[in-house]
């Protein structure tokens, strides 16, 4: 075998691993490669939940906002803040909006729901829900619509 002279990432022959990693390690401090990095000076998120060997999988759904709930806890979910936005809405027009959004969900997990419970909620009759809102807005209260 011949000697080749040893590329800076590459091990040169006859130095310990643990050495060489800790100078490149060293190396790469000294030029700044670990400043800022995220979550600098922040604690480990979940650290001191038990372990799960799913927990890659749990971090995944949650960042990319994806629920394993059934359709219809999700959907209940949806509801209640959909009422809370609407009683906190500034317009009639966000209201109509409010709730032709969660009717639409709501048609499309009554005819698309396979698994899981059953669903008891029908869509929302717009009219009624607008002046249930204009109501509360003119007794100048708040609350659920």
């Amino acid at each position: 075998m011949t000697d080749q002279p040893s590329s800076p990432d590459r091990k040169p022959p006859k130095m310990r691993w643990e050495t060489w990693v800790e100078r490149k390690i060293r190396e790469s401090m000294e030029r700044g490669e670990f400043d800022n990095l995220p979550g600098a000076g922040k604690p480990i998120p979940d650290l001191d939940r038990p372990y799960d060997e799913l927990w890659w999988l749990r971090k995944k759904l949650r960042d990319e906002q994806f629920s394993i709930e059934p359709p219809l806890l999700e959907l209940r979910r949806q509801f209640d803040e959909t009422r809370a936005r609407i009683a906190a809405a500034g317009s009639e027009a966000e209201v109509r909006r409010l709730v032709a959004a969660i009717n639409e969900r709501i048609v499309y997990v009554n005819t698309h729901t396979t698994s899981g419970p059953a669903t008891e909620l029908a869509p929302l009759d717009v009219e009624r829900v607008v002046a249930q809102w204009r109501s509360t807005r003119a007794r100048g209260g708040g609350g659920p619509a």
